[in-house]
């Protein structure tokens, strides 16, 4: 979470190009997500809706998730929050201090969703690690020489 940084601009953000794991969806799908530790206070009200996702989804969650660890850690006097690690190493922390259960069951369905991999700033929608040899494409790629000069002739007389 380094490039979360509060008042944040698109620019101070890090950019790059669309990634994803490496060979995952190749034979079956791995969730990259590897365990997921919901720590909250047992008397706080700020805490109230991870109680309430503890007690009524939680089950569901891990029935439709048996790859997924999960670890409730009730402490005296923390802030709610849900940290999550991933196979790659990465280590992933929300805080949902005042949340309702709903809210804190959206936040674990993206951090499944997720694959551990720090959020960029996509410079483009498509990257490809290597380029045509063979240049880009143009009307004019395989078209006979003197058809070009014909048309190249055309264009400068437009244009004067």
């Amino acid at each position: 979470m380094a490039n979360l940084i509060v008042g944040a601009t698109g620019r101070t953000v890090t950019s790059g190009f669309l990634k994803s794991v490496l060979q995952n969806g190749t034979g079956r799908y791995v969730c990259q997500l590897q365990r997921i530790t919901l720590k909250f206070c047992k008397a706080s009200g700020q805490s109230r809706g991870v109680r309430d996702y503890v007690e009524n989804h939680l089950l569901d969650f891990a029935a439709a998730n048996p790859g997924v660890v999960v670890y409730v850690t009730p402490k005296p006097e923390i802030h709610a929050r849900l940290v999550a690690e991933y196979l790659n190493g990465e280590v992933h922390t929300v805080f949902v201090d005042k949340k309702s259960a709903e809210e804190i069951k959206q936040h674990v369905q993206s951090l499944v969703w997720r694959s551990g991999l720090p959020l960029v700033r996509l410079r483009k929608t498509q990257h490809t690690e290597t380029p045509s040899i063979q240049g880009q494409w143009t009307p004019f790629t395989n078209r006979p020489a003197s058809s070009t000069v014909a048309l190249e002739e055309r264009l400068k007389r437009l244009k004067t």
